[in-house]
């Protein structure tokens, strides 16, 4: 059957592909080269298409699987679709864009965090730990931010990448939102270290907990 939309967007995306846009995402684990400007912009033409969106992504290409997150509607999605996507998504920017642009967005989005938080799959987890972080600002009832803490401090030191620093995320967000719980954050940070040296741009915060969590709190002073 042949698929006349699809087959023009490919060709499209195709056109859009950039070998210096390549070279720079292929040094963060990305393998696609669309600018995502021009992505986005061709997602505002085509508007919302769930079944484009859906047939998008079933191309396995990275370029396409972000343009269908762009178009689709994500509380069209199944939980266990959306389950389904997330594991097949392993390059960075297709996993977070799905993260934030669709399941935050899916009236399933609780019930795959907590499936998420503990699985075995480092990536996985990650998705679980930033829906967790997401709670933790906007919807911190019911959590048990201790219990966190407590998750943090014992195994963020050794978690692998992806995991590692959507945990730092978590702690730095309960450290700058919640009071009662930032001496313990910082602290946590001060010790384990984790991503103490990363290099940061002029201009930028760090990503290392104790100096993320002393600016939030900074800018929601007013200072």
């Amino acid at each position: 059957m042949v698929d006349a939309a699809l087959d023009e967007v490919m060709a499209e995306l195709a056109g859009l592909e950039d070998p210096k846009v390549r070279a720079v995402n292929a040094k963060h684990g990305d393998d696609h080269g669309v600018n995502l400007g021009k992505l986005r912009a061709l997602a505002k033409r085509l508007k919302t298409q769930q079944g484009l969106a859906c047939r998008l992504w079933g191309t396995g290409d990275s370029a396409a699987r972000l343009l269908a997150i762009l178009i689709c509607r994500p509380k069209a999605f199944e939980r266990d679709e959306l389950d389904g996507m997330l594991r097949e998504a392993r390059t960075p920017k297709v996993h977070d864009w799905l993260v934030n642009y669709g399941v935050k967005k899916s009236p399933h989005s609780e019930e795959l965090r907590l499936a998420w938080f503990a699985d075995p799959d480092p990536v996985v987890a990650s998705a679980g730990w930033a829906l967790t972080t997401e709670r933790v600002a906007k919807k911190p009832e019911g959590l048990d931010l201790a219990g966190l803490l407590d998750v943090v401090e014992a195994q963020m030191k050794d978690a692998p990448e992806r995991l590692q620093w959507a945990m730092n995320h978590c702690l730095a967000q309960i450290g700058s939102d919640h009071a009662e719980h930032r001496a313990r954050a910082v602290d946590i940070g001060e010790r384990l270290e984790v991503l103490k040296d990363y290099p940061t741009p002029a201009g930028c915060t760090s990503p290392f907990a104790p100096v993320w969590i002393s600016e939030i709190v900074r800018r929601q002073d007013g200072g």
